[in-house]
C-alpha cells in the first residue's frame, strides 16, 4: 500500500472478537474504513451490530484484536473522534443548548446552524426561551422524530470526523422515519467536512447510495 493510500485511512479494525463472560458475540472481525467512506451493516436483530458499533466508538473494549481510529487506539482518544446517533435519543434536564453541547464550547450561531439542518430550528425559536429553553419535564412532550433529530444536532455539532447511527430511526414510525433520514442526509452532505458514516439496520432502503453494503450475521461480518 502506498504512502498516499494510508493517509486516506481512517479506521483499522484487525481481528477483533468479544464476548458477554462466555458468550461470544463477534467472531474475528477486521475492516478497513477509508476517510470520507459511507458504510452500511445489515443485519438482523441480535447478529452483533450494536456491539461492533460500540467498540468502534470507544465504549467497549474487544475481548482480542485491534481498533485503530486516525492513529488513536485508546477508548477515551477514540471517542474524540467519533459522534454516535443511537437508536433512542437520550434528553437531559438541561436547556436545549446544553444537550446539544454537552459542555463542549460550542457557539450558538453552529448550533443554530444545526438545527436549521435539522428542520427544528422553527420549533425552538417557537419555545418560551428559545434554544436556551430548558426541557426538564418538556423532554417527555417531544415527539420521537424531534428527540432524534436533537440527538442527530449533537452528533453533528461535534464535528468528528466519523459518525456512527446505530438503528437511528427504530423506534420510530415510516413516516417520522423518512424525515429524520431526510434530515440527517441533509447534514451529511456538506463533501467539505469528508465525513465518514457507519451506519448499521435492519433496513437497507435507508443506505441508498452508500459506497458498501456488509451483512453482519452470527457476530461475523461479511466483506
Amino acid at each position: 500500500m502506498s504512502n498516499s493510500d494510508k493517509k486516506q485511512i481512517l479506521a483499522d479494525i484487525s481481528h477483533i472478537s468479544f464476548s458477554y463472560d462466555t458468550k461470544p458475540i463477534l467472531q474475528d472481525i477486521s475492516l478497513t474504513i477509508q476517510k470520507g467512506e459511507r458504510i452500511g451493516i445489515v443485519g438482523e436483530s441480535g447478529c452483533g451490530k450494536s456491539t461492533f458499533l460500540k467498540i468502534l466508538a470507544g465504549l467497549l473494549r474487544p475481548s482480542s484484536g485491534s481498533v485503530n481510529i486516525l492513529g488513536k487506539s485508546v477508548p477515551s482518544d477514540i471517542r474524540k473522534n467519533v459522534s454516535v446517533v443511537m437508536q433512542s435519543a437520550m434528553l437531559l434536564p438541561m436547556t436545549i443548548f446544553e444537550n446539544i453541547t454537552l459542555g463542549h464550547d460550542y457557539s450558538e450561531g453552529s448550533v443554530r446552524k444545526v438545527l436549521e439542518q435539522v428542520s427544528l430550528l422553527e420549533w425552538v425559536d417557537s419555545l418560551p426561551d428559545g434554544i436556551h429553553t430548558y426541557l426538564g419535564d418538556r423532554a417527555d412532550e417531544l415527539s420521537g422524530g424531534q428527540a432524534q433529530r436533537l440527538a442527530i444536532a449533537r452528533a453533528m455539532c461535534k464535528e468528528a470526523p466519523l459518525l456512527l447511527l446505530d438503528e437511528p430511526t427504530a423506534s420510530l414510525d415510516a413516516s417520522t422515519a423518512a424525515s429524520v433520514m431526510a434530515s440527517l442526509d441533509a447534514c451529511t452532505a456538506d463533501s467539505s467536512r469528508n465525513l465518514t458514516i457507519v451506519h448499521v439496520t435492519h433496513q437497507v432502503e435507508y443506505l441508498k447510495g452508500y459506497d458498501r453494503i456488509l451483512r453482519m450475521e452470527g457476530g461475523t461480518l461479511y466483506v
